[in-house]
């Protein structure tokens, strides 16, 4: 992935490292309770909650970053409602956004920055819960070094259906992740059938069957990256953002497949949760996070690319043109949001072996 995200190619890099400006969530406004803010995200990865830890304690927040995937933070966030440990989550997209708002355990809140972003990326309803902060591009990337663009797949069902790709590429043991949920969110939405079993016609699940009796099961703690490194395998999903820090850490080159239906697009997002004993504090850390300037400088960091108007600015040239030349794969996310939960469970028992 270019940028950020989720699986396939879906998501860091280097930039400015000066303080965190002061805005109406930093300094002493931030740090005046002498709380501990709880942050919950699935977007902490390649050094991001280390740099936010220290980048919020300049501007007086003190925060505890708990990582999780995707989909565990979610049903963290849900199953802990009725007594919230978290203050503040970030990094979820709208799906898994959508089901925690659902089950009523985040709050709509306005940020101080919310008049620049495109607010048809947030939360649908009026009284907005969410509001989002990146972009990320799920990809399928493919090892430059070993394959042309001419030989790579076109598209992810090439994987499976093409005998050069089938034990080449990694595939995933577990769907507890954001990428690869929204990677089968990319393949499942393709073959949608009202009166298909989950709303998928038996060619849609014929392609997950496929997927699963093909490839190079994931090593556990074994980053996709340094098994390309080896040439253990050739490709894999991955986020956008992620590819340039990982190409230098692995000393290896990537490219990512760009399908004629587009690349699912995710857009994580930030909100106040439910419940919180330190609402004030935590909506101060929310418009300090989600700002021009900090967005900007996680954008120089992190190879991301901000929805913020004035931090889109600061955002690496070749990460700005990418997103401009990306088209973004039409996906009915109400229909995956609402099957999700289902498709992973078939999934699990059905084809995951």
């Amino acid at each position: 992935m270019v940028t950020a995200a989720v699986a396939v190619t879906l998501l860091a890099g280097c930039g400015a490292g000066s303080a965190a400006p002061e805005t109406s969530g930093s300094s002493s406004a931030g740090g005046a309770s002498g709380d501990t803010l709880v942050v919950y995200t699935n977007s902490n990865g390649e050094g991001r909650g280390e740099w936010l830890t220290k980048k919020a304690a300049e501007a007086g927040f003190k925060i505890e970053i708990v990582g999780a995937g995707g989909a565990d933070a979610t049903n963290k966030l849900i199953a802990e409602k009725n007594n919230p440990i978290a203050d503040v989550a970030f990094g979820l997209n709208n799906m898994y956004f959508a089901q925690v708002k659902a089950a009523d355990a985040i709050e709509a809140y306005k940020p101080a920055w919310a008049d620049e972003v495109d607010a048809s990326l947030a939360d649908s309803d009026d009284e907005k819960a969410y509001w989002p902060l990146v972009k990320q591009a799920i990809m399928l990337g493919y090892n430059s070094d070993r394959i042309t663009s001419e030989q790579a797949p076109k598209d992810w069902t090439d994987l499976w259906s093409k005998d050069e790709f089938r034990t080449r590429y990694e595939r995933v043991t577990g769907l507890g992740t954001a990428t690869a949920q929204l990677v089968f969110a990319g393949i499942l939405s393709r073959y949608r059938d009202d009166s298909g079993d989950l709303g998928i016609s038996d060619e849609g699940w014929k392609q997950v069957e496929q997927y699963f009796q093909n490839g190079s099961p994931a090593v556990a703690k074994t980053d996709l990256f340094a098994r390309i490194a080896s040439g253990e395998v050739d490709m894999g999903q991955m986020p956008s953002s992620i590819v340039a820090e990982r190409e230098k850490s692995f000393k290896v080159s990537v490219e990512t497949v760009l399908p004629s239906v587009g690349v699912p697009l995710a857009v994580e997002q930030v909100a106040l949760v439910k419940g919180t004993d330190k609402k004030e504090q935590a909506q101060k850390f929310i418009d300090w996070f989600g700002s021009a300037d900090v967005q900007g400088e996680w954008a120089q960091q992190f190879n991301s690319m901000p929805v913020n108007k004035g931090a889109a600015a600061k955002a690496k040239p070749e990460v700005v043109e990418f997103f401009d030349g990306l088209k973004q794969q039409d996906i009915d996310w109400n229909f995956v949001q609402q099957n999700m939960g289902a498709w992973v469970e078939k999934i699990e028992l059905e084809y995951m072996t």
